[in-house]
């Protein structure tokens, strides 16, 4: 890997870092107006109370702030060892794009009980937006000069 290329999946790190925090700013954007999710619960099991709906939004925003929150740590940890030049950088940084892509990826599809996705279309692909960084990222790690 030439210093070009690390600079270069550096600064992709940098974006999906970015990615990562617009992504769970449009969940809370979401529940502050629009609330796509609570109607998505809500067409998806109509005989729902309000307070279930209310619990099941609650839920749903916990975990995608956990999920947010560790793939900020992972993409501040991989950029770390990237500069630092550790020699597991690259693996790492491939099985941190390997994992976020899986989770993102269970997150838009996912079928609940309804038949429906559990997370209504908005926020499932939100959830995706750091996934082509982090490829860009790994690619150029790879890559040799």
């Amino acid at each position: 890997m030439t210093a070009a290329h690390e600079r270069s999946a550096i600064k992709a790190m940098y974006a999906g870092l970015g990615l990562t925090v617009s992504a769970i700013l449009i969940t809370y954007v979401d529940h502050a107006t629009l609330n796509v999710l609570a109607d998505h619960i809500r067409v998806s099991y109509p005989a729902y109370a309000q307070t279930r709906i209310d619990s099941a939004v609650t839920t749903y925003l916990v975990y995608l702030s956990v999920v947010a929150a560790l793939g900020i740590l992972c993409w501040l940890w991989t950029i770390r060892a990237v500069k630092a030049g550790k020699r597991w950088a690259r693996g790492g940084a491939t099985a941190m794009f390997a994992l976020g892509t899986a989770i993102a990826l269970t997150d838009l599809l996912i079928k609940d009980t309804s038949g429906d996705t559990g997370l209504p279309p908005l926020l499932g692909w939100a959830g995706m937006l750091p996934c082509p960084a982090g490829l860009i990222a790994v690619v150029l790690l790879w890559t040799r000069a």
